[in-house]
């Protein structure tokens, strides 16, 4: 596989010795696959018993309603895997769609060897590794429950923006989401978004351009 040294840099391969590595590949079914923006890796109403990867790029993980709106959850890059929960509940249909954000790849891995309890060194590995990914994702799910509970536009924008400060350690970062993409992640219109951020920058609040910002705050 072209991009072994990122697979072996997972969270979800950490603490394995390269031959349960291997073997873990091998008995998961690993299979490496290309896509293109816009591009549906799955899709919300099938089920799966495969988990996704992401090796290069990055991906949505969003709801798409009958009327044609758009919610994003959370975005994943390098590293970082999805669809967990769906391939271990192999029967339950999925309640979101999966799509590329850029150009990239994903090494998908079929969870059904697990179904079997066993002692083998690698699965016990990788089912501890889960959980420590499943922890830090339901920390994800509520933050995003949070940023989302203020009324007011202004009000979901600091809330997530005083969490990314939080996290980095910093006034100044860089998010992950473009404009269109953090309207969706914090259910509000793009225009208004943007009206929103271009006042908060004339108040002095804010500095940003694209992916950029820096906040005019006092220190913690």
């Amino acid at each position: 596989m072209k991009d072994m040294q990122r697979i072996r840099n997972a969270v979800l391969f950490h603490g394995m010795s390269n031959g349960e590595l291997e073997e873990a590949l091998v008995s998961l079914r690993a299979e490496e696959k290309s896509f293109r923006k816009g591009h549906i890796l799955l899709h919300a109403g099938k089920t799966t018993t495969r988990i996704g990867l992401v090796l290069e790029g990055s991906v949505t993980i969003e709801s798409n309603d009958l009327w044609g709106n758009r919610t994003i959850l959370s975005l994943l890059g390098p590293g970082q895997i999805f669809a967990e929960t769906y391939a271990l509940l192999k029967t339950e249909p999925l309640l979101v769609d999966v799509t590329a954000s850029e150009d990239g790849s994903v090494l998908f891995l079929d969870l059904s060897s697990l179904q079997e309890p066993s002692a083998v060194s690698w699965q016990l590995r990788l089912v501890r590794n889960l959980l420590t990914i499943s922890a830090q994702k339901n920390l994800l799910l509520s933050s995003r429950s949070f940023h989302t509970s203020s009324k007011s536009i202004r009000g979901r924008i600091m809330a997530y923006l005083d969490t990314l400060s939080l996290q980095k350690k910093s006034t100044v970062f860089e998010i992950p989401f473009d404009r269109q993409q953090l309207a969706d992640y914090l259910n509000v219109e793009r225009s208004a978004l943007s009206k929103e951020l271009g006042r908060m920058q004339k108040e002095g609040i804010l500095t940003t351009r694209k992916h950029h910002f820096e906040i005019h705050a006092r220190d913690r």
